[in-house]
């Protein structure tokens, strides 16, 4: 297991982190995603931190809280010193009692969230407090404030937010630089090899500004774990036959699946395990979270991290899964060739002067 820089900080985490979206069940979503048990979600917690895995990622409205209080207890009952592991969750949802301030953004929710987490957590502190989403009702100035304020008392170590824009990123890292505010360490989003959209413009601006990706959904749902193909239907049960979240281009995944079998046979090792090794090769990744029902299934994503993609299989995999160029990009690709070409040719080769 390697650790990467988490964001502009001094904080290493594990390449991958654990999410727990799978923990508690109940109704709705939740119990299509996943139904583990403290018993069973201990087993998993577990064997993640028996393989080096030192981050955990959580949220408030997963199952209602439930994924939280199982978490906590896990750490508890396994007796994990609390310097070992990096603790992640979430606030933006409803939880508990609903009213018409119970979620978004706003300096009440924020607060009170986190004192809930905390509790069902069982920590003095959590080490990631991030905004699960976009709240286009609260100026991102008060969200700053607040999340400032938790940090400035200890209940929170950094602050990142989740399904963010580039530009509503770049305004809130002004407005911290601007108030000498905490700023935003991390992004958590969707991205694979079948979905690279935030490439467009969000990788650009993290790389630019040290901000730290943690991906979600690596393997899309589901749709990149080898069970599915074009001539091929998952097991009754499976999430994408439940869940059929993130939305995804068929035909763009399917190709990207058919090269990833082929390399996966040449290195005898499942898709699902090429497919987190493509990410782990890509530069802007901090952090890939993976979630699992089973223990087997978490040993083989933990696998993904000995698979080293050769230089030929990556240019193969980036041929059939890259995304078009869109406008501006197109625009700019060709004014800043020649000057690209310019930087490349400044660079030392090697050789003694």
């Amino acid at each position: 297991m390697r650790y990467r820089k988490f964001g502009d900080t001094g904080l290493f985490v594990s390449e991958l982190c654990l999410g727990t979206m799978t923990f508690g069940g109940g109704g709705g979503i939740w119990g299509q995603i996943g139904d583990l048990q403290q018993s069973d979600a201990e087993r998993l917690i577990g064997r993640a931190l028996d393989a080096g895995i030192n981050f955990l990622d959580t949220a408030d409205v997963y199952a209602e809280g439930q994924s939280e209080l199982i978490t906590g207890q896990a750490l508890r009952n396994l007796k994990v010193p609390r310097e070992n592991v990096v603790v992640a969750t979430k606030v933006f949802g409803e939880t508990g009692t609903k009213s018409v301030n119970s979620r978004g953004m706003s300096r009440r929710h924020v607060i009170e969230g986190v004192h809930a987490s905390l509790k069902r957590l069982q920590l003095d502190y959590i080490d990631l407090y991030q905004i699960h989403g976009f709240d286009p009702a609260t100026p991102i100035e008060e969200v700053l404030r607040a999340l400032d304020s938790l940090v400035q008392q200890g209940a929170v170590r950094y602050v990142g937010v989740s399904n963010w824009t580039a530009w509503q990123i770049m305004k809130a890292l002004g407005i911290s630089e601007r108030l000498g505010l905490a700023r935003l360490e991390s992004l958590q989003a969707y991205y694979s090899i079948a979905g690279r959209d935030l490439e467009r413009e969000l990788a650009p601006m993290m790389r630019s500004e040290s901000v730290g990706l943690l991906v979600w959904s690596p393997l899309a749902g589901g749709l990149l774990s080898g069970k599915y193909g074009r001539d091929r239907k998952a097991e009754q049960g499976s999430r994408r036959t439940t869940f059929d979240f993130p939305p995804v281009d068929l035909d763009r995944a399917y190709a990207c699946i058919d090269v990833m079998r082929n390399v996966a046979k040449t290195k005898n090792v499942s898709v699902a395990q090429i497919a987190i090794a493509w990410l782990l090769h890509q530069e802007v990744v901090t952090s890939v979270i993976i979630g699992a029902k089973r223990a087997e299934q978490l040993d083989d994503n933990i696998a993904a991290t000995q698979v080293d993609l050769t230089a030929v299989e990556l240019e193969a995999l980036d041929k059939v899964s890259a995304l078009p160029l869109e406008y501006p990009g197109w625009m700019l690709d060709r004014q800043g060739e020649y000057r690209r070409q310019q930087v490349r040719q400044s660079q030392p080769t090697g050789g003694v002067s």
